[in-house]
């Protein structure tokens, strides 16, 4: 009678370790539909915070164009409903704040990042700030513009270019920011659990 207690107590601890490990070894759920691009080897994660929200939902991901002027999507639609606080990724100088073709743009030049530097930018937005100021990271930037999106939700552009180059807004991100899975609490052993 012991010996069967002491066998299924052992299958249960069996179990649970292989059930725990092959959590922690499952790949993450994907960022949104297709899995997200590979990060751009020359970019740093130097972001501190999404432009939009605490983790907003990726309404279309960076497409990178065949050819300089082929199809494709130059950077990645946050949804973000109209009047959303818009917050700069990181450090950096506002390098433009106006209206290009009737909708609101902002672009800022990021702190250290070479020659050309990187430049986020961020549409439809009524901006808060001018050109050359500087701004920190989560500073408020403007906000979400009710009209002038090409989506068909509400949304905020942010794109990512150095130079002429267009590069994946998300290779900013910290992989800890990027992830959308839920927590995982690991059990300790030796220890019985409340009944």
């Amino acid at each position: 009678m012991r010996a069967n207690r002491s066998v299924r107590v052992c299958a249960r601890l069996i179990l649970l370790l292989i059930v725990t490990a092959t959590t922690l070894l499952a790949p993450p759920p994907p960022l949104f539909a297709a899995d997200a691009p590979p990060a751009d080897a020359d970019v740093p994660a130097m972001g501190r915070t999404w432009p939009v929200g605490l983790r907003p939902r990726v309404l279309r991901g960076w497409e990178p164009p065949a050819t300089v002027y082929g199809p494709g999507h130059r950077g990645v639609d946050l949804a973000a409903p109209a009047g959303t606080p818009v917050r700069a990724v990181t450090a950096g100088r506002v390098s433009f704040a106006g209206r290009v073709a009737g909708k609101g743009v902002v672009s800022v030049d990021l702190t250290g990042t070479g020659d050309p530097p990187l430049r986020t930018t961020y549409e439809p937005v009524t901006a808060t700030v001018g050109k050359g100021d500087e701004v920190e990271p989560g500073q408020v930037i403007g906000t979400v513009d009710a009209s002038g999106s090409h989506c068909t939700a509400a949304c905020v552009h942010w794109g990512l270019r150095r130079g002429e180059v267009y590069l994946n807004p998300l290779s900013l991100l910290p992989p800890w920011l990027l992830y959308r899975g839920p927590s995982r609490l690991l059990p300790v052993l030796g220890i019985r659990p409340p009944h």
